[in-house]
């Protein structure tokens, strides 16, 4: 890697960092169990691996949202990343406990083959190669490169004092562990809410190839650029990953037939088990008779969707909708203006009123042994009760009708991954080799318009918008990217794709974040600017954010760890 040349691989900032620690690389694991004891039967490789199974590894979608600190979701405070304030930290470590203690299975399950046969335990191996690939997949997107360890190591390994390996090598290496675990794992649907299986992995890698291509396509010539970039072999991976799920026939878009709540029920079902749902492929279950800690995901109740207060999607989201002839509403005679948000909303892609709250949206809470029924929109957007700095209120994932709506008792399930993601990554891999057709688009993301009885894309029909983000870009790419972005809008997905498409000058820099018209409510909190609308950050930044195009993309190393490596580890670009 052209602009990193450190000789103290991650692992080792835990070492320097924790010297007073005696024996941290042969420490324990955190399960407390050792290889004496443990690995000889085929249960015990299914318990090791369980500890894996958890809310790092699988963030889980709420109606809390997961599009912070980017420009679908905001709230009151503003983001460092966004803002370019963030600083180098004195002291702390970047740990990777994960990584020693997913490479102390790999090291030791090979014991139980004088107690079984492979085929009683394959699963169990499928399971840690995904899992390694998940922990490096979140160093890969928070630093770029990193040192790649598959097996455990002491502090005297000279492996240590090596250089970090280069991002697309990490990725590479990401990508065969998922064909390892994709070779191992159940090709079962199972029921999507115990153990992970093989499509599971093939979605996680469609998602990281698609990850590494765009990184590398975009961020060429850029401080974060590779040597020899290669692009299109990732988008060949993603389609060979994702065209194999979809010609499985195990999973499909979940529809009623009934445009008008389909995509909104997705996300918000009373008690209602996912495990027959045709587009989910991993979720998680709350139910409180099981309590705490009980199964690998079977555990804890959801807090998520109790009250969708303290944050808002941006007017920058809600433009993005098109009017349901198909068209942006910078060219749609449909469009009904931004007066009313009531109008904003007719004639729109039906995915807009089912993500974001509209005047007659029902909310209800339960306090003080009451169900109190009241208006979302207009409880989060009043004088009194103002917790929303940009006015539209998210309604994606949030569920009016539990009999018990308070955290005490909320079982709603939570989706993990779900298909419309394998059919995004297809659609966009295939846009960027240049290889899409109209069948690609219809096997696609017809699908995902059919469900909301949204026109289809027509490659030969895509009319121009004056307003789209990336105008130097193809108008299906932009059209592809615009599909992402409602689909999948507050499930965590769009700091990624700003970041592997470089997008923050398009996206971020001097932009801030605005709301609907303000004339609508009977609040002034808020700033707004000369066009009536929200502007929330207006006295704050009024320059817009700062982000630093050439050092915010990755995470700095902090300048402890630069210290202890004795000249030897060099920073991430721009933080020096």
């Amino acid at each position: 890697m052209k602009y990193l040349q450190a000789v103290i691989g991650l692992i080792a900032f835990s070492v320097l960092i924790s010297a007073c620690d005696d024996g941290f690389l042969t420490r324990t694991p955190k399960d407390q169990i050792s290889s004496e004891e443990y690995f000889k039967k085929p249960n015990d490789l299914e318990a090791y691996v369980n500890q894996f199974y958890d809310d790092d590894s699988f963030p889980i979608y709420g109606a809390w949202g997961e599009d912070f600190g980017t420009d679908n979701q905001v709230s009151d405070d503003i983001n460092s990343r966004l803002e370019g304030t963030r600083v180098l930290s004195d002291g702390g470590g970047i740990f990777y406990d994960d990584v020693r203690d997913i490479n102390y299975f790999f090291d030791h399950y090979g014991k139980v083959e004088e107690n079984a046969d492979f085929e009683e335990y394959r699963q169990y191996v499928g399971e840690a190669h995904f899992f390694r690939a998940l922990i490096y997949f979140d160093l890969l997107r928070s630093y770029g490169d990193v040192l790649w360890l598959e097996t455990t190591v002491g502090p005297e390994s000279p492996r240590l004092y090596e250089s970090r390996d280069p991002r697309n090598v990490v990725a590479d290496n990401i990508i065969a562990d998922l064909d390892t675990a994709a070779t191992y794992l159940t090709a079962e649907r199972t029921d999507g809410a115990s153990r992970v299986n093989r499509w599971m992995a093939l979605l996680i890698q469609s998602r990281v190839a698609l990850y590494e291509g765009t990184w590398e396509k975009y961020h060429d010539g850029t401080p974060f650029g590779v040597d020899n970039p290669q692009p299109e072999k990732y988008f060949n991976k993603v389609v060979e990953a994702t065209t194999e799920i979809m010609q499985s026939g195990l999973y499909d878009i979940y529809s009623t037939g009934n445009p008008e709540t389909d995509y909104y029920d997705l996300f918000a079902t009373e008690r209602y088990n996912y495990a027959s749902n045709d587009e989910v492929m991993f979720w998680k279950e709350f139910n409180n008779e099981l309590g705490q800690g009980e199964g690998s995901f079977r555990r804890q109740i959801n807090y998520s969707m109790e009250y969708p207060k303290g944050n808002g999607i941006t007017k920058q989201l809600a433009d993005v909708y098109l009017c349901v002839d198909g068209e942006p509403i910078t060219v749609s005679s449909q469009f009904e203006g931004y007066n009313d948000l009531s109008r904003e909303q007719q004639n729109r892609d039906p995915r807009f009123e089912q993500t974001i709250a509209t005047p007659g949206a029902p909310w209800m809470v339960y306090e003080d042994s009451v169900v109190h029924y009241n208006n979302l929109y207009e409880q989060l957007n009043t004088a009194t009760d103002r917790r929303n700095p940009v006015g539209y209120v998210i309604r994606k994932g949030y569920d009016p009708r539990m009999e018990n709506h308070t955290p005490q008792f909320e079982e709603s399930p939570s989706i993990i991954y779900r298909y419309a993601e394998v059919l995004l990554n297809f659609a966009e891999a295939k846009a960027e080799l240049g290889t899409l057709t109209q069948q690609d688009i219809n096997n696609s993301i017809k699908k995902l318009r059919d469900r909301v009885d949204m026109p289809n894309l027509v490659l030969s029909d895509i009319s121009n918008d004056p307003e789209w983000n990336f105008p130097e870009l193809s108008p299906v790419i932009n059209e592809i990217r615009r599909e992402r972005r409602v689909e999948l809008a507050a499930e965590g997905f769009r700091w990624d794709d700003i970041a592997r498409w470089a997008a923050a000058d398009e996206l971020i820099v001097g932009q801030r974040p605005k709301g609907l018209k303000a004339s609508q409510l009977d609040s002034d909190t808020y700033p707004v600017d000369a066009n009536g609308f929200l502007d929330p950050y207006q006295d704050r930044i009024p320059g817009g954010y700062g982000f630093k195009l050439d050092r915010d993309y990755l995470n700095p190393i902090s300048r402890s760890e630069i210290e202890l490596s004795n000249g030897n580890l060099e920073q991430n670009p721009g933080w020096e």
